[in-house]
């Protein structure tokens, strides 16, 4: 499966590559061999320590390259009166009796406690396409669904100032 991404979704991830692999990676290979300096290795948690900061570097340039190369990237199209992505969202939970307000984003952007709900959650799903006053039922798994209200669509664009999830 590729992800579904936006070309400002690539963009970002782009410049994480290169600063990662620019501006990161060689300052964790200095403080490698800085701290390789210190003597026994295997008691050395500096070294240790500056070995696992180096590979988790090496891991995301790893990570965000793979998700460039096989991203499909998707158009975001807008219609007035609908969900869209990058969307927010006002809903009435019926079974809390709560008021809750959410960004639609790519999965990349991501962050429920900042606002951001993914395109691919159930939610988020379940949302996309709405008009206000539809009744939704999200189905989180085979055991447990809810109801929500669609309140209040204010319309977004893909904004470049919503960073991508870190992990």
């Amino acid at each position: 499966m590729h992800d579904e991404l936006t070309a400002v979704d690539i963009k970002k991830m782009q410049e994480e590559v290169d600063y990662r692999m620019c501006v990161l990676r060689p300052q964790l290979l200095a403080e490698v061999q800085r701290t390789r300096e210190f003597g026994d290795l295997s008691e050395n948690a500096e070294y240790k320590e500056a070995k696992r900061e180096k590979n988790a570097n090496e891991s995301r340039i790893r990570y965000l390259k793979k998700m460039i190369e096989t991203a499909k990237v998707i158009k975001v199209e807008q219609k007035s009166d609908t969900v869209c992505l990058f969307d927010t969202v006002t809903y009435y939970i019926e079974e809390d009796d709560e008021e809750e307000q959410r960004q639609i984003v790519t999965t990349l952007r991501q962050d429920v406690l900042h606002g951001y709900l993914s395109k691919e959650s159930p939610l988020g799903k379940a949302l996309l396409g709405k008009k206000v006053g539809d009744r939704v039922c999200v189905k989180v798994n085979d055991n447990y669904s809810y109801y929500v209200v669609v309140r209040g669509i204010s319309k977004g664009e893909d904004d470049e100032n919503i960073p991508i999830s870190s992990y």
